[in-house]
């Protein structure tokens, strides 16, 4: 039996554009999601053929409501009740801004000593560290 009504922050939720529900709430109280160009509230019954803009932290999709999910599943199975119809050109400046992006943290063994590299460098330099 498929119930009739379903929020939109559940089904961003249980078709995994967001981790929680409440991140799915807070970004359609802030804008981030857009139904026919004017921002959707999260109490918004969704319903099949529905076209949403969204705009997560790593990029902006839009996508096409294919079938109604009222629980979180798997990725593999979450795809199969959307249609990701994002066009080309967003795609292509995801792709080029991931390889330019850089987050910010250092890569492993690159950058300042570690507490035993410090201790092995003061081992060999004669140093007693105090």
């Amino acid at each position: 039996m498929e119930k009739e009504k379903l929020r939109l922050d559940k089904y961003l939720w249980s078709v995994r554009l967001f981790k929680t529900r409440s991140q799915a709430a807070d970004a359609c109280d802030k804008g981030k999601i857009k139904y026919n160009g004017s921002s959707a509230k999260a109490a918004k019954t969704v319903a099949l053929h529905d076209e949403y803009e969204v705009r997560t932290e790593g990029r902006k999709w839009l996508i096409k409501v294919s079938g109604l999910l009222h629980n979180r599943v798997q990725y593999s199975e979450a795809v199969n009740y959307y249609i990701d119809i994002t066009p080309a050109e967003e795609v292509e400046r995801i792709k080029f801004q991931a390889a330019v992006f850089h987050t910010g943290k250092r890569m492993s063994k690159i950058g300042r000593p570690t507490k035993k590299n410090k201790r092995d460098i003061d081992d060999f330099t004669g140093n007693s560290g105090s």
